[in-house]
């Protein structure tokens, strides 16, 4: 009698484990659980579970969103941890600014006087100065530096470098 009470023990073990794990919410229900809250805070965010782990990847604008979409799913049921693989694009460069032609006409011969340079003449056509002149080759970088200041599209280099 007592194999047969130890038996029956075992069995009402088994079936309240069996329970117990079939309350447990699969990764398909947490999963739509983690779309609906992230759909709420980025529409852009792919989602996948695996043994109750979130894994978010993909592109939101930034930082704020990124942190909003991990804080969104807290409280889901079954969810254990979230892996935040969410990236931020890289901001815009900034816009090329050329001045037009007067401005590089005024500019040139200030900018050379005021950094000390001779001996040098610059052309304007359709925003690209045109070097000339004779220079020391130790001075060839402050004259490109002082030329590309006044922001023209290209600088062309014709002078003589002695």
């Amino acid at each position: 009698m007592k194999s047969v009470t130890v038996s029956r023990n075992w069995l009402w073990i088994a079936v309240i484990a069996l329970l117990f794990a079939s309350c447990k919410p699969s990764d398909e229900k947490i999963a739509e659980a983690v779309k609906a809250k992230i759909g709420a805070v980025a529409s852009t965010v792919n989602v996948s579970v695996a043994d109750g782990v979130a894994t978010l990847t993909g592109e939101v604008n930034d930082e704020a969103t990124k942190a909003a979409a991990e804080t969104a799913l807290q409280g889901i049921k079954g969810l254990k941890s979230v892996v935040n693989s969410l990236t931020i694009p890289p901001p815009p460069p900034p816009p090329v600014v050329i001045n037009p032609d007067d401005v590089l006409r005024k500019g040139i011969d200030s900018v050379f006087a005021a950094k000390s340079i001779k001996g040098v003449s610059a052309a304007v056509a359709e925003g690209v100065l045109t070097l000339t002149g004779t220079i020391k080759k130790s001075e060839l970088t402050k004259v490109m530096q002082a030329a590309n200041e006044l922001k023209p599209k290209k600088v062309l280099n014709q002078m003589t470098i002695k």
